[in-house]
């Protein structure tokens, strides 16, 4: 198991927008992922993300390693900003928007 932690330590620390969902962006497998996707979509800024579907290891490991029961997480800057209804709600009230532009800069 710490095999696991270390690896989502890992892609966290890698990525500073970094989304666990259920499937890929361009082909969700649940309506919160697709959600969550599409408020990251219209921001407009890259990032990366990891199908939990296809890692069942993360899937397993990832909610007691962050504190938080279900998919998607949403992690900017190495901290679980929340799921869907979190991310819906920030997306809503330019938040999320603020957020990313923040921690990624505008690419040349």
């Amino acid at each position: 198991m710490s095999e696991v932690i270390e690896q989502i330590k890992q892609q966290i620390e890698a990525n500073t927008v970094l989304l666990y969902m259920k499937g890929n962006p361009n082909q969700p497998q649940c309506g919160f992922s697709a959600r969550t996707v599409q408020a990251l979509m219209e921001v407009g800024k890259r990032f990366a993300y990891v199908d939990i579907l296809s890692n069942p290891e993360i899937r397993a490991n990832l909610p007691a390693y962050a504190n938080w029961p279900t998919f998607p997480q949403l992690w900017v800057n190495g901290e679980l900003v929340g799921g869907c209804d979190i991310i819906t709600e920030m997306a809503e009230n330019g938040e999320l928007k603020e957020l990313i532009d923040a921690a990624v800069p505008d690419e040349a």
